[in-house]
């Protein structure tokens, strides 16, 4: 018995995520969402690539208006361009738009937050692209982390783990080019291309001294957010994205598993970047009966907590979840919920540390910001971003191995379960 649902794309790793399809890694919530990928080049997770808005479902199309009382700081702008205008050499090379475009990224770029950044006109429509469900790229999420830049995860299948692109892996260099002094989403756009190309990665395996020479063919990406199958009479669930449709798609499959007989479940998130906030809720309600699934605070020091959803249909079945240091941002909200709560055991490594929501501005030339707008918080009060999750177990074990054990672990546990009833 096999049962597969939702098939995706995405873009890169801009968003709650890390989250556009090579982007970055992360989780969002507010007026926008870019899947991202860098998977399929690029976040993030970020993403995701990946997670943005406070506002689920927001309007990516609302622009705020624009505030006219700029702090005096500012006015150091508007001289510098009169100055230009009246002194420079070149006149006729001045570009106001390029410059202002320039001034935007310069003041994002001193907030020194990774997953924060300006993403011009043609950048931000390309990210758009990833909505539509497929993009071309090597199927890979990227983040930065300790200004390096890095793989967060291959996707399953995908030519980048064909090639053997492991998550943890640094990214040196993209065609021969130093990645130190690129953006995100500069990198994520030259690893992204069209299907057939191929794109030269400078990889420094994790654990390894030596980097090497990877050749990656592009090819289309198409993301399958939930899958499903029986093993014996254990269910074995993998989400790899938290999409708008995770959430019904894997109530649907654990509808199935549970009436083919499944007495327990082996929620696999392993190298899963995250993705949308409210996909991350929606998952989390089908294992828990109530209680809060993530804290959400602002700026301000303001928490919003969000609530379980009532009515999930897997709320009693004994849990096991698997995690690595590729499990990021929503991953890390449904894991730290189901941890907190007892609710399930974690098993495998410890998780990426994305505690982020970027939010997704449009501005009115047709450019974008992404924002950190939040951090979030597990419901006991603990902080996952540059930390992640401890898991209960932590194992070495990768692959089928590591499943194979947390199938095992819940037989245990049914057997225990039925002989203490016995007694």
């Amino acid at each position: 018995m096999h049962m597969k649902r939702a098939s995706f794309a995405i873009i890169g790793l801009s968003i709650l995520l890390l989250s556009l399809p090579i982007f970055g890694v992360g989780c969002e919530i507010a007026v926008g969402e870019v899947p991202s990928d860098v998977a399929p080049e690029a976040d993030t997770n970020r993403a995701p690539e990946s997670d943005t808005a406070l506002a689920p479902e927001a309007d990516t199309s609302r622009t705020p208006e624009p505030d006219t009382e700029l702090p005096p700081e500012f006015d150091i702008v508007a001289e510098t361009w009169r100055m230009l205008s009246e002194e420079y050499v070149d006149k006729d090379g001045l570009d106001p738009e390029k410059l202002s475009q320039g001034a935007v990224r310069g003041m994002i770029e001193a907030l020194d937050d990774p997953y924060s950044v300006y993403v011009d006109p043609d950048t931000h429509e390309l990210e758009l692209t990833g909505l539509t469900g497929k993009y071309q790229g090597i199927g890979a999420y990227i983040g930065i982390r300790d200004e390096q830049l890095l793989i967060i995860a291959p996707l399953a299948d995908s030519p980048a783990e064909e090639a053997g692109i492991r998550a943890g892996d640094k990214i040196l260099e993209i065609d021969g080019e130093p990645t130190s002094e690129l953006s995100l989403i500069e990198a994520t756009l030259k690893i992204r291309g069209p299907q057939g190309t191929v794109v030269g990665l400078l990889i420094l395996h994790e654990g390894d001294s030596e980097p090497v020479e990877i050749e990656i063919a592009r090819s289309e990406i198409e993301l399958e957010s939930v899958s499903a199958e029986m093993r014996g009479d254990t269910a074995y669930v993998r989400i790899t994205q938290f999409l708008r449709s995770t959430g019904p798609d894997l109530q649907a499959a654990l509808e199935d598993v549970i009436d083919a007989g499944a007495n327990g479940v082996v929620l696999d998130l392993r190298n899963n970047p995250g993705g949308l906030l409210d996909a991350a809720v929606d998952v989390a309600s089908q294992f828990l009966a109530a209680g809060t699934v993530v804290d959400v605070v602002d700026g301000e020091g303001n928490h919003s907590p969000l609530a379980v959803k009532r009515g999930g249909v897997a709320t009693r079945l004994p849990l096991v979840v698997l995690v690595n240091n590729g499990s990021a941002s929503a991953s890390e909200i449904v894991a730290g919920a189901l941890q907190d709560y007892a609710r399930a055991k974690l098993a495998g490594g410890q998780t990426f540390g994305k505690g982020s929501v970027q939010l997704i501005r449009n501005l009115h030339d047709g450019s974008a910001l992404h924002l950190t707008a939040a951090r979030w918080l597990t419901p006991s009060g603990k902080p996952i971003e540059g930390v992640g999750l401890t898991p209960d177990f932590e194992l070495e074990l990768e692959g089928e191995e590591l499943v194979d054990w947390a199938i095992e672990y819940l037989k245990s546990q049914v057997s225990a379960n039925c002989l203490s009833v016995g007694a």
